[in-house]
């Protein structure tokens, strides 16, 4: 049987949060919970297995975090597993995309889950145990025309997991990049949020692109329920991997941009050799 572990997971009123936080649950696990809403709380906290706790929390509000963190150790911990889910999609061109919608989505799927992480790192590592898992996206390791902030806020986060784990090794923290392909969640309907279109030259190329994709919300490969359950099994593993694909078309397109980039480092390596003194 797997041990009873305390998972503090971001985000658990909707997509891969509501989802964990439901299998983990289901399983026996303790779920402490961050929704945005006190109706949201109320509402998680009456789970049937009496293991779930709400915490009000908004992963922007930076100035709270450390405190809830605190308090949630002290009262409820200590936490094992650490689950940085809180998040959204931003879409539009990048020359359509304004500035501050950057910043925001930057706000909370990069400085939300580096805020929420440093708040619990000293008390993982006090204790030499614990297991950080970041939510990142296949969009952290290829792109897509009109989504060039959201795969730039991935590419940060799963750049940032995997100098962490290098860093916490020695003291028995594991950190976990999580990378799911196209999953039935509200990422591309209810969670997304979409640049107005202005410049006409992009229609051809792109008002397809967004047409399919609002087309196809709710009916993507993959199912959240399976990736919860495979997030279980991952943090019930005595060696986890520094990162792990979910979905096999985030396998598919993940290793076709890796044998893109292998075959053009090839391509240019007497150039790239040229420049050693």
């Amino acid at each position: 049987m797997t041990a009873r572990k305390t998972l503090f997971i971001t985000g658990v009123s909707s997509g891969f949060g509501k989802a964990l936080a439901n299998e983990a649950l289901a399983a026996g696990h303790r779920v402490i919970g961050t929704m945005r809403s006190e109706v949201a709380r109320a509402e998680f906290e009456q789970h049937a297995s009496r293991n779930a706790f709400g915490r009000c929390l908004d992963v922007t509000d930076f100035e709270a975090i450390d405190a809830v963190v605190a308090e949630v150790e002290k009262n409820l911990g200590p936490v094992d597993v650490l689950v940085n889910n809180a998040g959204y999609g931003h879409e539009g061109i990048f020359e359509e995309s304004a500035l501050e919608e950057m910043r925001q989505q930057f706000d909370v799927n990069v400085f939300g889950a580096v805020a929420v992480t440093k708040a619990f790192v000293p008390f993982f590592r006090q204790r030499r145990a614990g297991h950080i898992i970041n939510i990142t996206s296949m969009g952290g390791f290829i792109t897509m025309p009109g989504i060039a902030y959201y795969c730039a806020s991935k590419f940060a986060l799963e750049g940032i997991s995997d100098t962490l784990g290098k860093e916490l090794k020695p003291f028995g923290i594991a950190v976990t990049a999580v990378a799911p392909g196209s999953f039935r969640t509200d990422w591309a309907g209810r969670s997304m949020r979409r640049s107005e279109r202005s410049i006409a030259d992009y229609d051809a190329s792109f008002d397809p692109i967004r047409t399919a994709r609002q087309n196809n919300s709710g009916k993507q490969l993959g199912d959240p329920v399976k990736a919860a359950r495979a997030m279980l099994a991952l943090i019930a593993s005595d060696a986890p991997p520094a990162h792990l694909l979910l979905g096999s078309d985030a396998l598919q397109r993940v290793r076709e941009r890796l044998t893109s980039m292998a075959q053009e480092i090839d391509a240019w390596e007497a150039v790239t050799r040229s420049t050693d003194g």
